[in-house]
């Protein structure tokens, strides 16, 4: 008979700081794992701490914390297979991220992170010092690599471990969304097998942690880069998985594909999953939003409902006498198609009162853009007194093409505690709320069919803060304006790469000067999921205070 070794993989959901709580995580699958006649169950990175957890970890008391779980998953986990499980690691004056093999009741070896990522969403550099390039640890009689994360995406650590003695490769990871990610792994994990010659399983978490969501999708390949086994995307589940050892080595023994979203779908769940994590991982159960008939609160009403269901939302339309007939129709329209709470509110008393109040101080000037602000802000105020009264966490609803110039009111229409459409231009979003409309599946907790009606699909967008106002009286057709936005935001590009895709040169130059002077607003912005390389927090990092702008 030929030689087995089963691996039980944890595609898991931690939660940065509940160390006994993802401890018992762990404990429930390598639970599983033993009923399976597992030889090894395997956590990804940083599990037990949750991930990313920043500068948490560097403080002295959850360290000593860690430790404390660790030895006692250790214990709890003496009788049955090994546990590999991702934690920091202390020694002297050093911090690692650490990859703990944990048998017979203690902790038997560790790998240590070796390419700490310093960019976009990453500051591993600052927080954590380099372990040494090592070798593979023993499971029985099998020697098992395991590269970090970031390890696996370079060469060096892979091929250190193949050189050792290691049999196959066991990749734990945190590697958060963003779009196109699952073809970027695969392809970079093909590489490091055929660098090799050995066998790679690339085990991923899943889950929302601030704007980060960590979408699964762990795998398996065997020499050659033929794909063995695929785990579903952004599914908690615990799976089993065979190696056979023949004349050649290890092979994986190949199991049934789960098939991967489409790039709409993912961009959708990672917004559900982001939006119901937070809430869950804050201890929120309800949300409010400002409904106004237009198409991006039309858009997070129907992911609040997906990701918590209707009878968790409540969706408040606050008309003023600038909202059209046809405003109230939209709104009450999705109100209604999504199943959810609808207040209606008017403010139209509220703000006669403040312009009074403010009559003699305004007196000999011009009505404009502080009176139209008096209304979003205004909105916002009735929206948080709703929030603090009934604890209904309040979304906010812009998408990134306002979010990047600055087409929102500060404490007004940008008050709340998360945005689900921060990272998505307005342009996208028209293309969501139609897939939207055709898609249902199980993961959704809202209805199926239409709810956003084609009205709001089709009709300019307007913020109806005066007679007759369109969007465009303000900025670039939204198609033009996120075509120079992605060249300026996403690719960091320069006013000569607008001009040169054929772009107005004063227009990508008015645009580049709202993004600049726009980035103490996003600095004050309401966190929201990263579905690009490009969001605004972490991954684009400018001062609020400065003066260049591009002279080319």
């Amino acid at each position: 008979m030929a030689e087995r070794f089963r691996i039980t993989l944890g595609q898991l959901n931690p939660t940065v700081g509940d160390l006994a709580g993802n401890a018992a995580l762990a404990y429930d699958a390598w639970e599983k794992g033993k009923a399976a006649g597992a030889d090894l169950v395997a956590l990804p990175e940083m599990f037990i701490t949750g991930y990313n957890a920043q500068d948490l970890v560097m403080k002295r008391a959850f360290q000593l914390d860690v430790m404390t779980h660790i030895d006692a998953l250790a214990v709890k986990c003496a009788d049955g297979p090994a546990l590999a499980i991702g934690a920091l690691w202390v020694e002297g004056t050093e911090l690692y991220n650490a990859y703990l093999i944990l048998k017979n009741g203690k902790i038997a070896s560790r790998s240590l992170k070796h390419n700490l990522p310093n960019e976009t969403v990453f500051d591993e550099v600052r927080i954590f010092d380099a372990g040494p390039l090592g070798g593979p640890y023993s499971v029985g009689n099998t020697r098992v690599g395991s590269p970090i994360c970031e390890d696996a995406w370079h060469p060096d650590v892979a091929e250190t471990l193949a050189e050792t003695g290691a049999e196959f490769l066991l990749v734990p990871n945190g590697s958060p969304y963003y779009r196109d990610k699952m073809e970027t792994r695969q392809n970079i994990m093909v590489a490091r097998v055929v660098e090799t010659g050995l066998p790679l399983i690339y085990l991923n978490m899943i889950g929302g942690q601030d704007d980060q969501v960590f979408d699964g999708a762990s795998f398996a390949l065997n020499p050659g880069g033929a794909l063995a086994v695929q785990m579903p995307a952004f599914e908690a589940c615990v799976a089993h998985v065979d190696l056979e050892r023949g004349a050649d080595g290890w092979r994986v023994l190949p199991q049934e594909l789960t098939p991967l979203p489409d790039a709409w779908e993912q961009d959708y769940r990672v917004m559900v999953i982001g939006l119901r994590d937070y809430l869950r991982k804050t201890g929120f159960k309800k949300v409010l939003l400002g409904l106004s008939g237009g198409i991006d609160s039309a858009i997070v009403a129907t992911i609040a409902v997906d990701a918590l269901g209707p009878e968790n939302v409540r969706c408040v339309m606050l008309p003023s006498e600038y909202t059209s007939q046809s405003s109230l129709d939209d709104a009450e329209a999705v109100a209604k198609a999504l199943g959810c709470r609808y207040d209606y509110v008017p403010i139209k008393e509220a703000r006669g009162a403040i312009t009074n109040t403010l009559a003699d101080l305004f007196e000999g000037t011009e009505p404009g853009l502080t009176e139209e602000n008096i209304q979003s802000r205004l909105r916002g105020l009735l929206l948080m007194a709703l929030s603090n009264k009934f604890g209904e966490m309040l979304l906010t609803t812009g998408n990134k093409s306002e979010v990047a110039v600055g087409y929102a009111t500060i404490y007004g229409d940008m008050a709340g505690g998360y945005n689900p459409i921060k990272d998505m231009y307005k342009t996208r979003i028209f293309e969501t709320c139609r897939w939207r409309n055709a898609h249902h599946r199980d993961w959704m907790m809202g209805p199926a069919g239409e709810m956003i009606p084609d009205t709001i699909i089709t009709k300019p967008p307007t913020a109806e803060l005066r007679e007759d106002q369109k969007d465009s009286d303000s900025l670039p057709d939204y198609p033009e304006l996120d075509a120079i936005l992605d060249i300026l935001v996403d690719q960091d590009g320069s006013i000569a790469d607008c001009v040169a895709a054929g772009f107005d040169r004063d227009t990508a130059k008015k645009v580049e000067h709202l993004i600049y002077i726009s980035e103490y607003k996003r600095f004050q912005s309401a966190p929201g999921p990263r579905l690009t390389k490009g969001a605004f927090w972490l991954d684009r990092r400018y001062p609020i205070v400065n003066r260049w702008r591009d002279p080319s």
